[in-house]
C-alpha cells in the first residue's frame, strides 16, 4: 500500500460504518422485511426488491439492471434462502460500480511528465466542493506532496474567502483575484505559478452555478482550454463533487456537468446523516464514472478513498 492510500485508510472502517448507518438501516430493514420467510424468488419478491432499490435512490435504470440480473441468475441457480439472495445482490451491484482507471498512488506519481498534476473541481454550490478541495489539499500535503489551490469560483460572494480559509488552515498557497474576475485568468495564473514553483498537484475550484447550462459549458470549456495552453494535457482530472443527501437531485447535477465537461471521477459528500447513500450506486453506473472519494463526516480526515468492495460489504453487513 502506498503512502497516500495508507493515510486515507486510517480509521476508515469505523467512520464508514458510522457514515452509512442511516442508509444501512433504511435499506436493510426494508430488504429484510421483503425476504423474511421467502423460500424462492418469485415475481412478487422481485417487485418488492425493485421498489426498495428505487426508494433507496439507486435510480430506475440501475434498479432494472439489478432486477434483470437476479431474474437471470435465479433461473439458473437454486435459491436456498435469505443469505443467497443477499450474496447475489452484492455481487450484481459490485459489477455495476465503475472501477477507477488507476489507484490513488499511481495518480500522484506526478514528478514525471504531468507535473504539476492538475485537478479541476466542479459541482453546484452547497455540495461541499470547496471543503472537499481543502480536505484533499490536507491529505496530499500530509504525504509530502506540494499543493497549490486556484480560486476560479469568482462569481459567488464569499467563495474566494472560503477557499482562503482552507488554504490558511492547511498551509498551502492560494492564487486568487477579485470577485467577478475571469475564472480562466485565475486558472492561467495558478498554473503558471505552480509550474514555476515545481508544485506537485494543483486543485482549481470552479463556479458552482452560472446563468444557464450554455454559460456553464462555455465557462468550463474556456477554463480547460486556457489550462492546456500552460500545461499540455491539463486538467489531468475533472472531479465532480455531488451531495449524497440530495438523492435524485444528484442525478440531475451529474447529467448537467457530464454534458458540460468530461468528468473523470466523482466525490460523493455528506453520506453521513442521510438514508440516500444508494444514489452513489446509480450515478456511477448510469454515467459510467468511477467514484473516487466519499465524505462520511465533517472532520478534515473524513474524506475517504472509495473502495467499492468495502462499501458494499459495509452496506449489507
Amino acid at each position: 500500500m502506498g503512502k497516500l492510500s495508507a493515510f486515507f485508510s486510517k480509521q476508515d472502517q469505523k467512520k464508514l460504518e458510522k457514515g452509512l448507518e442511516n442508509t444501512k438501516k433504511s435499506f436493510l430493514s426494508k430488504l429484510g422485511t421483503a425476504i423474511v420467510g421467502k423460500t424462492k424468488i418469485d415475481d412478487d419478491l422481485l417487485d418488492e426488491l425493485e421498489d426498495i432499490l428505487i426508494q433507496s435512490d439507486v435510480g430506475v435504470t440501475t434498479t432494472l439492471k439489478i432486477i434483470k440480473a437476479l431474474e437471470a441468475r435465479t433461473a439458473k441457480e437454486k435459491y436456498l434462502g435469505n443469505e443467497d439472495l443477499m450474496q447475489m445482490m452484492q455481487e450484481e451491484i459490485l459489477t455495476l460500480l465503475v472501477a477507477p482507471n488507476t489507484n490513488l498512488d499511481q495518480d500522484i506519481q506526478i514528478e514525471s511528465k504531468n507535473s504539476p498534476h492538475v485537478v479541476m473541481v466542479v459541482g453546484v454550490n452547497g455540495v461541499g466542493k470547496t471543503t472537499t478541495v481543502g480536505k484533499l489539499a490536507h491529505q496530499y500535503k500530509a504525504v509530502g506532496k506540494s499543493v497549490m489551490l486556484g480560486a476560479a469560483d469568482t462569481f459567488r460572494a464569499g467563495a474566494i474567502d472560503q477557499l482562503q480559509i482552507w488554504a490558511d488552515r492547511v498551509d498551502v498557497p492560494l492564487v486568487r483575484q477579485e470577485m467577478g474576475s475571469d475564472p480562466a485568468s485565475v486558472a492561467f495564473d495558478t498554473l503558471q505559478s505552480a509550474k514555476a514553483q515545481n508544485v506537485d498537484i494543483v486543485f482549481i475550484d470552479t463556479a458552482g452555478r452560472l446563468h444557464n447550462k450554455v454559460n456553464l459549458m462555455n465557462e468550463l470549456s474556456k477554463v480547460k482550454r486556457v489550462m492546456e495552453k500552460v500545461i499540455p494535457g491539463a486538467p489531468h482530472e475533472v472531479l465532480l463533487v455531488l451531495d449524497g443527501s440530495t438523492g435524485q437531485n444528484a442525478f440531475e447535477q451529474a447529467k448537467q456537468f457530464t454534458a458540460a465537461t468530461e468528468v473523470t471521477s466523482l466525490a460523493i459528500t455528506k453520506l453521513d446523516g442521510t438514508a440516500k447513500g444508494g444514489v452513489l450506486l446509480g450515478i456511477s453506473d448510469q454515467f459510467q464514472i468511477p467514484v473516487k472519494y466519499i465524505g462520511v463526516g465533517e472532520g478534515i480526515e473524513d474524506l475517504q478513498i472509495f473502495d467499492k468492495q468495502n462499501f458494499i460489504k459495509t452496506l449489507f453487513s
